[in-house]
């Protein structure tokens, strides 16, 4: 037996084949990204980039994967290395340690990737991610807001242009309104309305979710099963 087993019972060992094969960048492994590259690392993706400027630390343990006690202080990018290797010692997972800036993303910045799956917080990252990769006609899908919402059965699959009651997917149609590739880029988000407060509050299933809904994106997208 491996362990593919079962993953091998609902599709044939040529489309197993076409994941390992994929390259995916993963920007981000907090919440959403964490459990987004523990979907990949448990699907078959055999090549894995993440990228992410944080250690973890204690506020962390209510909603990240990756984070416990015995990872706190630790670089996000290594503990994600060192969970893929514990699984199977067939992933090759390249970290970058880096707090990326919207300067970075170019059409040679994403060239080498056949998927880029965006888990980042930053706007402007978002931004030109979503600007350069419909441009270069490079496939990403992005994760909108999770924080202060408690229904994961309320996130959905969309278009940016077709996104509903998400204050930074509003904010990105705003500032990509006059680019019609780039609004048609898909993202995770959720219909609920968030809950108005200062701080953000996260509750795990939420962002859990989401990490999973942005897998099965690409998994689908490669078994062409949209």
């Amino acid at each position: 037996m491996c362990m593919y087993d079962r993953i091998l019972k609902l599709i044939s060992k040529e489309d197993l084949e076409k994941i390992r094969n994929t390259r995916v960048l993963l920007i981000g492994l907090g919440g959403v990204g964490g459990y987004a590259f523990e979907c990949l690392i448990r699907s078959g993706f055999l090549k894995i980039t993440v990228i992410d400027k944080d250690s973890f630390e204690e506020s962390n343990l209510n909603r990240q994967i990756l984070s416990t006690r015995n990872t706190l202080n630790l670089k996000k990018t290594e503990v994600a290395k060192e969970r893929a290797n514990d699984i199977s010692l067939d992933i090759e997972v390249t970290t970058i340690f880096k707090n990326l800036q919207k300067e970075d993303i170019t059409t040679e910045f994403i060239q080498d990737y056949d998927y880029i799956i965006d888990a980042c917080d930053s706007v402007p990252v978002k931004v030109e991610l979503i600007r350069v990769c419909s441009n270069a006609k490079t496939k990403l899908i992005s994760s909108m807001g999770t924080a202060n919402r408690i229904h994961p059965e309320m996130l959905q699959i969309r278009k940016l242009k077709d996104t509903q009651n998400d204050p930074l997917a509003k904010k990105l149609r705003t500032l990509l309104k006059k680019e019609e590739k780039a609004l048609k880029t898909p993202v995770v988000c959720s219909m609920e309305i968030p809950k108005k407060q200062k701080e953000l509050g996260t509750f795990v299933p939420v962002p859990m979710s989401a990490g999973a809904y942005l897998v099965s994106y690409v998994i689908r997208d490669i078994l062409n099963q949209k």
